[in-house]
């Protein structure tokens, strides 16, 4: 599976992607399923860290379950090529037409717990989503809208002020600090 050699090849920024990467593999090479939502305790999942040309603000949408602004992504339903989940998701959840893939390779991964809640009128229990996080760029002038079962808000937000719009105090402190840092680097 060409999925598991890219994650085996990602180079760990820190201790958290070492751990994680770990046990991604680990699981990818004990369950089935991991693709689709069929395997209720944890799958793959893809989201995209999408920042303008100048790289100084990030596209972010009012994620209705999360009640926070968060990054893009979502399920890979099936589909074992998660850059193309992670575009797909950004322009769905966005309405962005034009996504630059910054590069190709996994540009961060992470195990995050998603707690019980309620999607389109049936509860989902608590799981992991194995996620894979993809560098892209969009135009910030294009025009965006929401996608209104999954969000109710879609804006750009100033990379150094993300901690004023992101009420998910883990994500913001070991997700999305990370890539603040790691796509400073790029």
């Amino acid at each position: 599976m060409e999925l598991i050699e890219q994650i085996k090849k990602y180079k760990p920024y820190n201790e958290q992607e070492e751990r994680d990467k770990q046990i991604i593999l680990r699981y990818m090479n004990t369950f089935d399923n991991i693709f689709t939502r069929e395997n209720e305790f944890g799958h793959l999942t893809a989201s995209s860290w999408a920042v303008n040309k100048d790289k100084t603000k990030v596209l972010m949408i009012y994620h209705n379950i999360y009640k926070s602004w968060a990054w893009t992504g979502g399920h890979a339903d099936g589909d074992e090529n998660l850059l193309e989940t992670a575009i797909r998701e950004l322009k769905e959840e966005t309405g962005a037409k034009n996504v630059k893939v910054l590069n190709d390779n996994i540009f961060s991964l992470e195990v995050i717990c998603v707690n019980g809640h309620v999607k389109r009128g049936k509860y989902v229990s608590s799981h992991v989503h194995l996620n894979i996080t993809y560098l892209l760029e969009v135009d910030e002038n294009e025009v965006l809208k929401i996608k209104e079962d999954e969000n109710s808000g879609v804006k750009w937000i100033n990379i150094d002020d993300l901690e004023k719009s992101v009420s998910e105090e883990w994500m913001m402190e070991h997700v999305y600090n990370k890539l603040k840092e790691k796509v400073k680097l790029y």
